[in-house]
């Protein structure tokens, strides 16, 4: 061997030598870069904390129903256009949806929330036991206002980073419209509104942390109204002339009533007839039920449909009456979250970790779970594990949730964060109380943090996009294809709530927060935080 042939050769072993020594330690620059620009990322929502404070109070004041999200939506909007997002409205035929996105190339990042309230659910905050700020109306029952705060204020502490230090990348912002009707989710996904999206983080209300990965245990579902049509008469007059539409509902909830027995442990199926009548004395021409039907797959909740369908077919045969329309209202596929993704996001949540609470905080939380009879365990105090997959085999059902379609169609994941009392029933003036408090405005400065730092992560970190793409291609979906419940002739229900907020909003307007004025909506209320029941005295005196 020649010397320039040995000399070529200890140059390669040298190199060789050196190479994996080089590449970490650029691994390791990328590293403590990242980390130093997530500390200035931390440091920047704690400094928002009171713009945090102001959204959460501002769209808890709001109260809406679903589709009915308006002035939610152009306070949410006129937050992003001030900050250099551009908003298209109006997206899938919804009025109240929205996107707005900012910045330019890969990766492209969404983050989402819901923003609806729940019916009868209006309550004052701070205030441990049942006071609605308007008798009867809406309000934030489940805690939607506060998920927008967590994205927003996280996406404007990222944003001035990736500006500043010209990081490439995408954020887009959207909304979760209607999901107590599990209404929305579904027609975002067929307006191509997750096509070009890489990673999607989805934020709700929790009363702890929590993220999970694989198989979110949720149960699928479908939502649909059917309405009768039958023949008008004189209820005591000549009642054999007419044909009641009423009947054939009644006669159709009946027969489900039956099926429950035949149904498997984890279904779920729920109606309310929301149109009866007119009056007594004159036979229904016009009856609707409305139900949901809940599933652990898509084959099960779609037999489920087409059960019902044919009972209703049934009900027309007995009663003369004729099924005039059935609707899906909404529908949802059970969730599968992404690995690599949830796994990030959890460190996250350790580094961060949770609010420290006050003894007005906790004072609070004990005194809406005595005024309950729950267990007075006050607040969180400890983080759960990461979660893992349900086996669905074994799953005996539950709720809903119509981030399921979006999370069959992009790397997605539930982030929970911990706004709210534990011990609470859910859909309830009780989970009200605390979502315009300081528990609430915590939990979700916490909330943004984590989002903030698993942000900077997808941005810095072109092998976590790269890992949540192998994962949801290689494991999620290999066996599993999404399969809209919707048809491509459904609609949204633009409809839905719109007689409930014309009767309270006027109403409602009156109670909106006016940051201008008061630094709190506690302040504006007059509301001594926290306000709670003695102790109940027992029948011994103690």
């Amino acid at each position: 061997m020649g010397r320039s042939s040995l000399a070529a050769v200890s140059a390669a072993v040298l190199l060789s030598s050196l190479l994996p020594a080089s590449l970490d330690a650029q691994q390791q620059r990328r590293s403590r870069q990242l980390r130093q620009l997530q500390d200035e990322a931390l440091q920047a929502v704690e400094s928002r904390a009171k713009q945090v404070q102001e959204i959460v109070d501002m769209v808890f004041s709001f109260g809406e129903l679903g589709m009915q999200e308006f002035e939610t939506s152009k306070y949410l909007t006129g937050i992003l256009e001030e900050n250099g997002f551009t908003v298209e409205r109006g997206v899938a035929g919804m009025p109240t949806a929205w996107v707005a996105r900012w910045g330019s190339g890969d990766p492209v990042i969404a983050l989402g929330s819901d923003i609806d309230g729940i019916p009868q659910s209006n309550q004052k905050p701070g205030v441990g036991y049942r006071d609605p700020i308007l008798s009867m109306a809406p309000g934030h029952g489940e805690g939607h206002n506060s998920g927008q705060a967590v994205n927003i204020v996280a996406a404007l502490a990222v944003k001035e980073i990736m500006e500043r230090e010209n990081i490439p990348g995408t954020l887009v912002m959207w909304p979760g419209v209607a999901e107590e009707q599990l209404a929305g989710k579904a027609y975002l996904v067929r307006a191509g509104v997750f096509e070009d999206v890489d990673v999607n983080i989805f934020t709700h209300v929790s009363n702890n942390f929590g993220v999970s990965w694989g198989q979110s245990g949720a149960n699928a579902l479908v939502s649909a109204q059917f309405r009768f049509r039958g023949e008008t008469a004189h209820s005591a007059g000549a009642p054999w002339r007419g044909r009641s539409a009423l009947d054939a509902v009644m006669l159709m909830a009946q027969a489900w009533e039956f099926k429950r027995e035949h149904l498997q442990p984890a279904a779920r199926s729920h109606y309310v007839i929301v149109d009866g009548g007119d009056q007594p004395n004159v036979v229904p021409q016009l009856a609707t039920i409305w139900f949901y039907f809940r599933e652990r797959d898509y084959e099960g909740v779609q037999a489920m449909y087409d059960a019902a369908k044919k009972m209703a077919e049934g009900a027309a045969l007995m009663t003369g009456a004729t099924v005039d329309t059935i609707m899906t209202i909404g529908s949802a596929w059970s969730g599968h979250f992404n690995r690599p993704v949830a796994e990030v996001a959890y460190d996250n949540i350790k580094r961060v970790g949770l609010p420290a609470w006050d003894e007005a905080d906790i004072a609070l939380a004990k005194g809406i779970q005595r005024e309950l009879g729950s267990e007075e365990e006050g607040l969180a105090t400890e983080i759960g594990d990461l979660g893992g997959p349900v086996d669905m085999r074994r799953s005996l059902g539950g709720g809903s949730d119509d981030i399921g379609d979006i999370s069959w169609n992009v790397p997605t994941i539930t982030l929970r964060y911990p706004s709210n009392v534990p011990g609470t029933p859910g859909h309830n003036w009780s989970n009200g109380i605390a979502m315009a408090t300081p528990i609430a405005h915590k939990g979700a400065v916490a909330g943004a943090k984590v989002q903030a730092l698993t942000l900077l992560d997808l941005f810095l970190r072109p092998d976590l996009v790269a890992d949540a793409w192998t994962y949801f291609r290689d494991e999620q979906t290999t066996e599993t294809t999404y399969t809209p419940f919707i048809l491509p002739t459904d609609e949204p229900p633009i409809w839905l709530n719109a007689d409930i907020m014309e009767r309270y909003r006027e109403e409602m307007r009156k109670f909106y927060y006016d940051p201008s004025r008061y630094s709190t909506y506690l302040e504006q209320l007059g509301i001594e935080y926290p306000t709670v029941r003695g102790r109940p005295v027992s029948d011994d005196g103690r």
